[in-house]
C-alpha cells in the first residue's frame, strides 16, 4: 500500500538511497572493518566510493532511458557497454582515491587487484541495473493495474448512475396527463397536491447524489411521496402501506432502490377490473441482513417470473444491488399462494456512520 502511494520518481530515490545506504554498510562490515584500515583512510574511502557510485548509477539511469528506444539487439550491446566502461571508470576511482589517501598517487593496479576490483565493480553495477528495471516493471505493473482499476470504477459509476438516473417515461407521462385531466375536471386541489409530490419526487431524484446510499427512514419517505403521487391518479383504488422496525430505520440503503419496483408493480401487477389494489413495503433485520419485502395482491408473474421483468423494474434493481453489493446481496420473487406477488430484497446491514454489522 505504501509503495503504491509512491509516485514514479518517489520510487527510485527511495531505493537508490536505500540501495546505497545498504552498500555503504555491508563494505564498511566485509571490507574495511576486516581489513583493519585506518579509519582516516577507511571512511573518507568509503564515502567516496559511495557517493561516486551513487553519481555512476544516475548517469547510467539517464542513459537507459536514451537507450529505450533502441531496438532490442542495439539495446543489449549498449548496455553491455555502458556497464562495462562504468565498472573500469569506477574501479580507477575507487583504486586512485584509496592511493591519494595513503600518499601514493601514481601506484599502478597489479592484474590481480584489477581482475578482483573490477569484479566486484561489475557485480554491483550487475545488480543495480537489475534492480533498476526490476523495479521499473513493477512500477509499471502497478500503474496499469491502477488504471485498469480506475477504468473498472469509472465504468462502474457511470453505470450506477445511468441506472439510478432512469425514470421511467410512462411515469412522468401518466403524472402529467392525470394532472391535466384533474385541471380539466377544475379539480385544483388535487392537481395542485399532485404537482407538488410529483415536484419533490424530481427534486430528490435529480439533486440526490445517485451513488449516494440513504437511510431506510429517508427512502421510505421518498418512496411515499411516490405512492403519494400516483395516489392523486389511482385515488381510494390504490392501498399503500409501509412499515420498518425501528431498529433498522437508521440502516442504509441504495437511494431510490425501490421506486422502480414500486412503478412495476402499479404498471404491470394491476388489473384493470381490480377495485382494491394493495402494495405493502416492510423494513426488517434477519442474521445481520437488511430485508426488505413488496407484497401486492395484484395479477403476478407470468410461468416464467424471470422473463416477466416488466421493463426496467427488476432487472434495475438486481444490476444496482449486483454493483453495489458484490456476491453479498439477494433478490427473489415469486406469486403468493393466495394473488399476487412478492419481492425480497437481502442486503448487508450497514448502520448510518459507517458501521456495517
Amino acid at each position: 500500500m505504501v509503495l503504491q502511494s509512491l509516485s514514479r520518481s518517489q520510487l527510485f530515490w527511495l531505493c537508490q538511497c536505500g540501495g546505497w545506504a545498504v552498500y555503504a554498510v555491508l563494505t564498511a562490515l566485509m571490507i574495511k572493518i576486516p581489513s583493519q584500515e585506518p579509519w582516516q583512510v577507511g571512511l573518507p574511502h568509503l564515502l567516496l566510493d559511495t557517493s561516486f557510485g551513487f553519481l555512476l548509477t544516475l548517469l547510467l539511469r539517464h542513459w537507459y532511458g536514451r537507450l529505450s528506444t533502441q531496438e532490442a539487439r542495439l539495446k543489449i550491446l549498449w548496455h553491455l557497454l555502458v556497464i562495462l566502461v562504468s565498472c573500469l571508470v569506477w574501479t580507477q576511482w575507487k583504486w586512485q582515491t584509496l592511493q591519494w589517501l595513503y600518499g601514493q598517487v601514481w601506484l599502478s593496479m597489479t592484474w590481480f587487484d584489477f581482475g578482483t576490483w573490477n569484479s566486484a565493480s561489475l557485480t554491483m553495477l550487475l545488480t543495480w541495473t537489475a534492480l533498476y528495471y526490476a523495479s521499473k516493471a513493477t512500477f509499471e505493473t502497478m500503474q496499469q493495474r491502477q488504471k485498469a482499476a480506475e477504468a473498472i470504477h469509472l465504468a462502474k459509476e457511470a453505470q450506477l448512475k445511468m441506472l439510478r438516473y432512469q425514470l421511467n417515461p410512462h411515469f412522468m407521462f401518466n403524472s402529467i396527463n392525470a394532472i391535466c385531466t384533474l385541471i380539466l375536471k377544475q379539480d385544483n386541489q388535487h392537481a395542485v397536491s399532485m404537482l407538488e409530490k410529483l415536484c419533490d419526487l424530481l427534486r430528490y431524484s435529480l439533486y440526490t447524489d445517485p451513488l449516494a446510499k440513504v437511510t431506510v427512514a429517508e427512502e421510505i419517505q421518498i418512496l411515499q411521496t411516490y405512492f403519494d403521487v400516483e395516489q392523486c391518479r389511482f385515488r381510494n383504488k390504490l392501498n399503500v402501506a409501509i412499515v420498518a422496525d425501528e431498529e433498522v430505520k437508521n440502516c442504509l440503503v441504495p437511494s431510490l432502490l425501490l421506486q422502480p419496483l414500486a412503478e412495476n408493480a402499479l404498471k404491470h401487477g394491476m388489473k384493470s377490473s381490480q377495485q382494491s389494489y394493495s402494495i405493502s413495503v416492510s423494513f426488517s433485520q434477519q442474521n445481520g441482513q437488511l430485508l426488505i419485502r413488496m407484497l401486492d395482491n395484484g395479477s403476478g408473474f407470468s410461468q416464467q417470473p424471470e422473463t416477466a421483468t416488466g421493463g426496467i423494474g427488476l432487472h434495475n434493481c438486481e444490476e444496482r444491488l449486483a454493483l453495489i453489493y458484490p456476491n453479498q446481496s439477494t433478490l427473489s420473487f415469486g406469486n403468493r399462494s393466495e394473488e399476487g406477488a412478492w419481492i425480497q430484497i437481502s442486503i448487508p446491514k450497514e448502520v448510518a456512520g459507517g458501521q456495517k454489522l
